[in-house]
């Protein structure tokens, strides 16, 4: 695997709160205690990490029960009572998206290892965690998933498994209709060990948050990634502490988010999460779905559903039943590092844009905040693609201008060598012959000089325009150059957009077996902030 680095700056859509957090600009820091530097701060940092030891316990006891459930490795389980004995965490997570979800959910689960295993080899007994977002309620986001065919056209995959509307997806039970969107799984990627644990994951019976974890606990068996489903109901009584000062500090804890959200945006940032004076930080179940609370602006009642509740009420019902409880975007990774003694979080470029708004619930909830440091990213060039890149001298960036225009780039390298050789004369002859008129007429009348300068754009704008023509006609009488424009879109860019976001991370495994995890796990370095183009 050889590898390339390419700055997120040169990525389109990349925020300027997420480019100045890598760069950690001083405009940043007041957002972010941490640099992204994991190394820079991780001996400091454990130093003011306090955990009660009765909750280690209770939470180790949880783990092993789950993970056990989703046969774990010996290297998790391993991993699980080290924990229990007084070990830290490095902490990542995703949604329970079918089949493992997009490429990047194998980024972070390695991401997570790769900063537990830097951490350890500073003198730092740590492990690592992944946090499996099974209340998550939208379903329309992870029941499909991208599976490329041979020749690389994108197919979805999807399963029209439904529960109750705004149901938490982890708990959503499969049917006999998981069975043809799993054989259509193994017709794309082939019979493989991959695929044959697709198979005994998802099955009848089984739920998107079980069938998730079976999968993973497979994948990342080798680095003893423990898995941490986050709808337990027993995490949820071991987090009752957090739901209740939600709503007992709602007023002071709105405040301050609103606050944050205002400086951010004066800051130039956007907010990940729009926080309202209504807002709390709280989801309840009702009839199976997850609803939210809200805020009367009395500032002493709340409403759920239209149905109003005093504080009183509210907090008995927390008391009583926490497991109907749960926290917004915003407040689960407090609730996940109340839970968990964590070093650090990776994520991408949303999560880090949740933290600079959730900085100040940890402030006040857990008197300590949490860094968050970049996940590793990456486009995997496989040898296909990798020989048109060759073949047309295009590189990762190119592709990002969308598929019609790299046609065009791709016909114009392959228009005439004698018509090519024409414009390449045409476009120096003319820069050179206006460089000559420029300085004869600044001789002649200096306020002539911006005028040629203009003519010389205009001219140059009409040649590069000609040349597109070229590049067109030559496009329309060649197929094969469009199949090769979209092959490479669909491998590198699909759907205008990182790969990772957008092909599913088995597809890779099934392709190349375990190595390949071995290989993506070797090319992390939790210090190398670009986003990796890594050749097989």
């Amino acid at each position: 695997m050889k590898s390339q680095c390419l700055p997120f700056s040169q990525i389109p859509h990349t925020t300027q709160l997420f480019s100045d957090f890598l760069s950690y600009s001083s405009k940043v820091q007041p957002f972010y205690p941490r640099s992204p530097r994991l190394s820079e701060w991780m001996t400091d940092e454990v130093s003011k990490l306090h955990y009660d030891s009765a909750r280690r316990e209770k939470v180790a006891t949880i783990l092993e029960r789950q993970n056990r459930t989703w046969g774990a490795s010996a290297q998790t389980l391993a991993n699980i009572e080290k924990l229990r004995q007084g070990a830290h965490a490095m902490v990542s997570g995703q949604q329970v998206g079918l089949f493992g979800g997009p490429l990047f959910t194998i980024f972070k689960a390695l991401t997570a290892a790769k900063m537990a295993e830097q951490a350890s080899a500073a003198g730092i007994n740590c492990v690592p965690v992944f946090w499996l977002a099974t209340y998550d309620h939208d379903l329309a986001e992870v029941n499909h998933v991208s599976v490329p065919d041979a020749s690389w056209a994108l197919q979805e995959l999807g399963t029209p498994t439904q529960g109750v509307a705004n149901a938490s997806v982890g708990g959503l039970t499969f049917g006999p209709e998981i069975d043809p969107v799993v054989e259509a799984a193994r017709a794309l990627l082939g019979d493989s060990e991959v695929t044959r644990w697709l198979k005994e994951a998802y099955s009848s019976g089984q739920t998107f948050g079980n069938a998730f974890a079976k999968l993973c606990a497979r994948l990342f068996a080798e680095w003893g990634v423990i898995l941490l489903d986050g709808s337990d109901p027993e995490l949820h009584r071991a987090a009752e502490p957090i739901y209740r000062a939600a709503i007992q500090r709602s007023a002071e804890l709105n405040d301050a988010l609103l606050q944050r959200g205002a400086e951010l945006e004066a800051a130039g940032y956007h907010q990940q999460v729009k926080v309202t004076p209504s807002s709390t930080l709280l989801f309840t179940l009702r009839d199976g779905a997850r609803v939210p609370v809200h805020r009367l602006a009395d500032g002493t009642d709340f409403e759920v559903e239209g149905t109003r509740i005093s504080r009183k009420e509210l907090l008995e019902q927390i008391a009583a039943a926490p497991e109907n409880f749960s926290g917004n975007a915003l407040l689960r990774p407090v609730v996940q590092d109340y839970l968990l003694p964590t070093i650090a979080y990776a994520g991408g470029s949303s999560e880090i844009a949740y933290f600079a708004q959730a900085a100040v619930l940890y402030e006040a909830l857990l008197k300590r905040i949490t860094p968050i440091i970049p996940r590793f990213s990456a486009t995997i060039v496989e040898a296909k693609p990798q020989g048109l890149l060759e073949r047309y001298e295009l590189h990762l960036p190119d592709l990002f201008q969308g598929p019609e225009k790299l046609q065009e780039q791709m016909a114009s390298g392959t228009l005439p060598k004698d018509l090519q050789s024409a414009f390449d004369q045409a476009e120096s002859t003319m820069e050179q012959t206006m460089v000559r008129v420029r300085e004869g007429l600044a001789r002649l009348d200096a306020t002539l000089v911006d005028s040629a300068t203009n003519a010389a754009t205009k001219m140059q704008y009409q040649l590069s325009q000609l040349r597109s023509r070229a590049a067109r006609a030559e496009l329309r009488q060649t197929e094969v150059l469009g199949r090769h424009a979209e092959l490479l879109s669909n491998a590198l860019y699909p759907n205008k957009d990182l790969q990772e976001r957008e092909i599913a991370g088995i597809t890779f495994v099934a392709r190349h077996g375990a190595e390949f995890l071995r290989e993506i796990y070797n090319a992390i370095h939790t210090d190398c902030l670009d986003h990796q183009v890594l050749s097989l």
